[in-house]
C-alpha cells in the first residue's frame, strides 16, 4: 500500500466540471498505510476500503459514503501508469459513474 499512501488531487471527472469536483474544497482522493482512505469531490464525500494488486500499480476499492445527508456506497479503480498519476473509475452504486484522474500531492 506504501506506493499510494498520501493524498491525490482529483485533475479532471469524466462526469462533473472542476467547479463541482472542487465546490467545498479541492477534490482528492487520500489512502493510508492501514488499506483505507477517503474523497471528496463536489457534495460527495466517502470513506474507502481498499485493495491493491501486488503484480501492476494497481487499486481497488469499495466505499461508503453521503452527498447532501443521503447515504451513499460503490466501488472503483485505479491505474497509476506513472507514480505521479493514477486513471480510474469511481461508481455510485445504482448511480451515476466517472471516470477519473488523480495527480499525487508533493
Amino acid at each position: 500500500m506504501h506506493d499510494f499512501v498520501g493524498r491525490w488531487k482529483i485533475k479532471l471527472m469524466t462526469t462533473w466540471p472542476q467547479d463541482y469536483v472542487d465546490l467545498d474544497e479541492p477534490g482528492y482522493f487520500e489512502f493510508t498505510e492501514d488499506g483505507l482512505g477517503q474523497f471528496v469531490f463536489g457534495a460527495v464525500k466517502g470513506w474507502l476500503d481498499v485493495r491493491v494488486s501486488h503484480r501492476t500499480p494497481y487499486l481497488e476499492f469499495s466505499w461508503q459514503g453521503t452527498c447532501e445527508g443521503d447515504d451513499l456506497c460503490g466501488r472503483g479503480k485505479i491505474e497509476f501508469p506513472t507514480p505521479l498519476q493514477g486513471d480510474g473509475e469511481i461508481y455510485i452504486h445504482c448511480g451515476d459513474e466517472s471516470g477519473f484522474i488523480i495527480e499525487r500531492k508533493i
